[in-house]
């Protein structure tokens, strides 16, 4: 069976849409026709292109997090997959995901595992989610696995609500000064040059700077965002492609003063979670290395770790490995080496997780501070120049007049 999206009109004319099971497109159809429905357009959801649809409001991380919850509670209580993946279908509060979902419930029906049909469904599943779920796959704890990537992900949205918070009150500041002085620079300053213009007086130099820029403001502003929106779509299909850009660019953003130290304590904690989960389920270091590297989300860390992991095979040991992954924190070698030798290695990996999570969480809460005091400046900045522009003229005709 295969479950097809439809939308369509009921014998009173009223638009309706939602999912019907059947072998076939024609069999689709021809259930819309006993349901009464005359279908305007009915496809499988499969065959729905990810891009067609809103991915932030459909499969958001708080719709992804809300299912990872889900399905673990029904996996903790021995339903097996596909029927979890019924009753899921019927929460209304994932209705906005269900043709997505009933996607996914396809395919893991057809024998996809669910992380690679998670991924085929939705691009907005990171590789950290497809890792988690690849571990619960292969050590039979899904339903554990589930609950950590769900812990995780509520923590990640409440950072975003944080910094959305934090941010809030500076952009609304900015965009108010923005378009403010975009008035001033393109109507009021033009008349006070006229104005100098007709009594003959010359215009102080930073006047005559600030009326130059507003004319060019404009279209600056136009060719600046035309530029980003194309390099950025540029540069995001090269990245898909080419594995050695990806790493290339990873490699720059550790580089960064503050954004690289942010990133290295994200990709470390991830790194460091998804290790102690595979260990702590049996699976041999030489899996789970490589996993756990995948799970960062960092192209670097990943390639490292699947390099190092080859030595491994060859009797290097896993304080030496993880040391010579250059992208994970340099604290984590010791951990491993205390876990080692205590006998205790799952539970050091799980205190230093905790500690790249705290410091993950100071280091982001520190970057917000920074962004909203440079932003406030910016525009002290901003309207300072405008208020100059704009009384300086005034000023130096009043000096003239004394005079």
């Amino acid at each position: 069976m295969t479950t097809f999206e439809y939308k369509g009109y009921d014998a009173a004319g009223r638009s309706k849409s939602g999912l019907v099971e059947a072998d076939d497109l024609k069999g689709a159809r021809k259930r819309l026709t006993e349901m009464g429905i005359l279908g305007e357009w009915v496809r499988a959801v499969h065959e729905t292109p990810s891009g067609d649809r809103p991915a932030k409001t459909v499969f958001s991380s708080e719709i992804r997090t809300m299912f990872y919850r889900e399905l673990a509670a029904l996996a903790a209580s021995g339903v097996a997959l596909v029927p979890a993946l019924d009753v899921i279908l019927q929460s209304p509060e994932l209705d906005r995901a269900r043709p997505l979902l009933a996607a996914v419930r396809d395919a893991v029906r057809e024998g996809q595992p669910l992380s690679r049909a998670m991924v085929d469904a939705s691009r907005q599943v990171t590789a950290f989610e497809q890792a988690v779920m690849e571990v619960g796959e292969r050590t039979g704890g899904m339903n554990e696995a589930l609950t950590r990537l769900a812990s995780f992900l509520e923590e990640q949205e409440k950072l975003r609500e944080k910094l959305f918070s934090a941010l809030l009150y500076p952009s609304v500041v900015v965009s108010l000064a923005v378009v403010l002085g975009g008035l001033v620079l393109v109507f009021m300053l033009p008349m006070v040059q006229r104005l100098f213009t007709e009594a003959e007086v010359g215009l102080p130099l930073l006047t005559r700077l600030m009326l130059s820029g507003g004319r060019m403001l404009g279209l600056l502003l136009l060719l600046l965002a035309a530029g980003t929106g194309v390099g950025v779509q540029v540069l995001r299909r090269r990245l898909l492609r080419e594995e050695a850009l990806r790493i290339r660019m990873d490699r720059r953003l550790y580089a960064l003063p503050l954004l690289g130290n942010g990133w290295r304590n994200l990709a470390s904690l991830r790194f460091v979670r998804v290790l102690g989960l595979l260990m702590e389920r049996g699976v041999g270091l030489m899996e789970s290395v490589p996993m756990a590297g995948k799970a960062s989300g960092s192209a670097w860390l990943a390639a490292s770790a699947r390099r190092e992991t080859e030595a491994m095979g060859q009797g290097k040991p896993l304080v030496d490995v993880i040391r010579s992954i250059q992208p994970l924190h340099p604290s984590l070698a010791a951990w491993v080496q205390a876990g080692e030798a205590g006998g205790d290695l799952i539970g050091l990996l799980e205190n230093a997780a905790r500690r790249y999570q705290q410091n993950w969480d100071r280091l982001a809460s520190r970057g917000m501070m920074l962004l909203e005091i440079g932003m406030t400046l910016l525009v002290g900045v901003f309207v300072a120049l405008i208020a100059l522009a704009v009384l300086l003229p005034v000023l130096q005709m009043n000096k003239g007049m004394l005079l």
